[in-house]
């Protein structure tokens, strides 16, 4: 059964006017900042940091913030041998969570669904 959805869109326009390294520092996780750290194309540093935080954002939406402890750090956001995103996190133990990920030249999208097990 669902239990809650999320949405979130971002301009990578508004991404690149930021602190790149900073903003990376400050949503990431160390396991997601090592493969930010090692993308060498700044247009491809751009839209992995638009996807990463409108998953985030979505994350949160699922939770509707009501639990102000969770921060975009405890959503670590890594990719299958398939290149599919997965949530690990313990804000999500018990669920199913499913999450997609894309993004143009001018925005990042992410859509996530939760699932009581």
């Amino acid at each position: 059964m669902i239990k809650s959805i999320g949405t979130d869109l971002v301009e990578i326009s508004r991404i690149k006017e930021l602190d790149i390294k900073r903003f990376a520092e400050r949503i990431l996780s160390s396991e997601e900042l090592e493969i930010f750290n090692d993308i060498t194309d700044d247009n491809r540093r751009h839209t992995f940091i638009a996807g990463r935080f409108a998953a985030k954002e979505a994350l949160f939406k699922c939770f509707k913030q009501g639990d102000k402890t969770a921060n975009y750090k405890d959503f670590i956001i890594l990719n299958d041998s398939h290149g599919a995103p997965y949530v690990s996190s313990r804000f999500i133990e018990g669920l199913t969570c499913h999450i997609t990920i894309t993004h143009t030249n001018e925005h990042a999208i992410a859509f996530v669904v939760l699932e009581n097990l």
